[in-house]
This record gives C-alpha cells, structure tokens and sequence, in this order.
C-alpha cells in the first residue's frame, strides 16, 4: 500500500516534492553532467577539440573575465543585455497591444492572423539577409531580429490568454452596465494578465536563443561576437564558457521574471 502511495506521488503532476528534495535532484543532475563531462574529458573518448574539459572552460572563464586590466566578458554582456532589453521593451509595448485586440475582436484576428501565425513554424533566421537589407548591418538590425523572432510568440499567446478567459466575465460586466471595450478591459484583460506574463517570459527566452544569431552581423561587441571570435580561432573553451554565460543570464532572467510574476499575481501561482 505504501508504495502504492509512493507511486501515485511520482506520478502526479499536482503534487509538488518538498523543496529540500527539488534542490537535491536539481543538484544531482547538473553534477551527473558534470562528471560525465569530467569523465570524457579525461578518458580521452572525446577530443579536446570537440569537447574541452571542464577545467579548461572554467579557465577559459577567468580569461575572458580579466585579462590585461579590462574583462572581455562583462562589457560583451553589458551590451547583448542592453540589446534584449531594448528589443523587449518593443516587443513589450507593441505584442501587447496587438495580441489583445485579436484576442478581444475575431474580425481583427482574422486579418492578422494569417500574417502573424505562420512564422511561429517558420524559421525567423532566414529572416536575417532581409533585415540587413531593409535595416544595414547596425544596432537596428541586431535589435529587430530580436524583436522579429520574439514578437511572433507573444503576440499569439497574448491574443489566447484573452481567448482563454471564461465569457462569463464579459457577460458578467455587460449586465452591470459596462461596454463591450469596459468589459475587455475591465473583466478579460486583468483575468488574463498572469497568463500575459507568462507570454512575456517566453518572449525574453526566445530572446537569448537568438542573441548569438543577431550579433552574428557585424558585432564589434556582445557575447555571441565573443563566440564568433572564439570559433574563428578554434578556442573551444572560449566557444564554451561564452555559451554557458548565455545559458545562466537566460537562467536568472528567467527566474526573476518568474519572481516578479508571482509577486504581481500572487492568487494565481497559489491555485
């Protein structure tokens, strides 16, 4: 009977473990990788060139962050989070907008639709020629590729978290006297915002998986220049260390907006 029980807590998705077990499997895994990594590496299974050890990233890691009285990765990072942010603020003001007037009205759904949702299959690097044509190889481009490839995930989800509140909210404001715009903007939009956010923070991790695409072009600085550079110069633990820098800033921009998330909507994350 008890591991009857036991294997209905595995097997529930609505039954969270204790957090001293989370932090334990979470840290469990990244040492599995770790080992095995470390494993590789020293066995010799895999070429260093292919996979460098370990030790030689977190080297790598001290040289691109203070070398010759300056660090190479603190301003490449300064200036690929200066470029999300700037992208996500546009995708911010204008996703919003526009996911919330196709989710409030299906005739405005029906007319953008066709323009907005094939390119969540479509692959949006082969974007990348056309906007250096239309923008040059500047600021502008780096920043409306971001922006192209975040907007066309947010603007959807937006227009089906006002999709997905119950009619009855808008009905339940019709009969107090409200417009149907009062009634989207008084009933629909404040129950859908959690999952607005949620959409946000989709929009800022698709963000960090194109950085290194969008400063491809001509990027004088920022961290996929880094690890353009790196590749060229077939410096792997450079290529490696730049990559993991990128995985942990996604990581912290991610966990903090998940923190501002519960904080503005705290009834929703205790449901």
């Amino acid at each position: 009977m008890a591991g009857a029980n036991g294997m209905n807590g595995f097997w529930n998705p609505y039954l969270s473990p204790p957090p001293s077990q989370s932090r334990a499997l979470g840290i469990g895994s990244v040492v599995s990788v770790l080992v095995l990594w470390s494993l590789l590496a020293v066995t010799g299974l895999v070429s260093p060139a292919r996979l460098p050890a370990p030790w030689d990233v977190v080297r790598a890691f001290g040289y691109l962050a203070w070398n010759d009285g300056e660090s190479m990765l603190f301003i490449a990072t300064l200036w690929s989070v200066g470029r999300l942010v700037v992208a996500g603020i546009l995708v911010i003001v204008i996703g919003i907008p526009v996911g919330i007037l196709m989710g409030a009205s299906q005739r405005i759904n029906a007319a953008i639709s066709p323009l907005v949702d094939p390119f969540r299959s479509a692959p949006v690097v082969a974007l990348l020629p056309i906007l250096v044509m239309w923008l040059g190889i500047g600021e502008a481009m780096k920043i409306g590729f971001l922006f192209t490839g975040a907007v066309v995930y947010l603007i959807p989800m937006v227009r089906d978290a006002i999709q997905a509140v119950p009619q009855s909210y808008w009905i339940s404001a019709r009969d107090l006297g409200a417009t149907p715009w009062e009634c989207i903007r008084k009933a629909v939009i404040p129950m859908a915002m959690p999952r607005i956010a949620d959409a946000i923070i989709v929009a800022f991790s698709v963000m960090w998986t194109y950085i290194t695409v969008a400063e491809y072009v001509n990027a004088k600085v920022g961290l996929g220049q880094l690890i353009q550079n790196a590749r060229r110069f077939s410096a792997w633990d450079q290529v490696f260390a730049g990559i993991i820098v990128i995985v942990a800033l996604a990581l912290i921009t991610y966990q903090l907006m998940i923190y501002i998330k519960r904080r503005l909507y705290p009834w929703e994350t205790q449901l």
